[in-house]
């Protein structure tokens, strides 16, 4: 006699696989759709025995992504998320979507590289935040934002910037560290001004804006929360673990 399992994906037009593996390749392009662009990503299942699925349990569940780009123009070189012990309703799997029965929490991994962080600070996203901020009463105009990563792993953040309309362009060269404050902020700090008494004046109020910018609340996707606990940087890339908060699986594009 087949059981259940058999019976209920048997008759499903995936040949050959099993459960775990049909519901990881509908999770996978779920997570796939939230993002303009991506390299390889892989959602895996683990689930023991199988029947398991039917109720919504599973045991664990694992996602490693790269080279995803968000739609606001935003890069993330690699994501992964380690979950265990979730609850979900399988009904919606062959939906192409992914709903929790429960708020769960991963543990996460995140890289970015240096050309990311220089790409995503010229995004019209990220340009448009900048802009905000007002200096000596007039607008911002940002131009050729580069960061890079110095060999004492200091960051080094470079602009040209017009003041106003009509102004000649000031050119801002920082030196600064970067930390996490409170889990929840990414920091500039101990941040050192290059250039002349313009170019430090303007160079400080940008700072000081950015950091009041970089709340990790404010970039997330919908239905989710990060937290990171430690920060750290190698091989010019900006590594950050932490947890994710997560009630539900966002279903539009972010």
């Amino acid at each position: 006699m087949r059981t259940i399992t058999t019976i209920v994906f048997g008759n499903l037009p995936f040949s050959g696989q099993s459960g775990d593996q049909i519901a990881s390749k509908a999770i996978t392009t779920a997570i796939a759709a939230l993002f303009k662009k991506t390299g390889k990503l892989q959602a895996n299942l683990r689930v023991e025995p199988v029947a398991k699925l039917l109720q919504g349990s599973v045991d664990g569940f694992d996602f490693i992504g790269n080279g995803m780009l968000m739609y606001n123009g935003l890069r993330i070189e690699a994501m992964e998320l380690y979950l265990q012990a979730i609850s979900i309703d399988f009904s919606s799997i062959f939906s192409g979507k992914v709903k929790l029965r429960q708020p769960t929490q991963a543990t996460l991994r995140i890289v970015l590289t240096e050309e990311d962080l220089t790409t995503s600070f010229n995004t019209p996203f990220i340009v448009d935040k900048l802009q905000k901020l007002q200096y000596q009463e007039q607008s911002l105009h940002f131009q050729n934002t580069q960061i890079t990563v110095n060999e004492d792993k200091s960051l080094g953040i470079k602009a040209d910037i017009k003041i106003g309309i009509n102004s000649e362009i000031v050119s801002i060269n920082i030196i600064a560290n970067l930390e996490v404050e409170g889990r929840t902020k990414i920091q500039f700090t101990n941040p050192q001004y290059q250039g002349n008494n313009d170019s430090q004046l303007l160079g400080k109020a940008l700072i000081d804006h950015v950091n009041n910018l970089l709340d990790l609340d404010k970039f997330v996707l919908d239905g989710t929360r990060l937290r990171v606990d430690r920060a750290r940087i190698k091989d010019k890339e900006f590594v950050f673990y932490g947890t994710a908060e997560i009630s539900h699986f966002p279903d539009k594009k972010a």
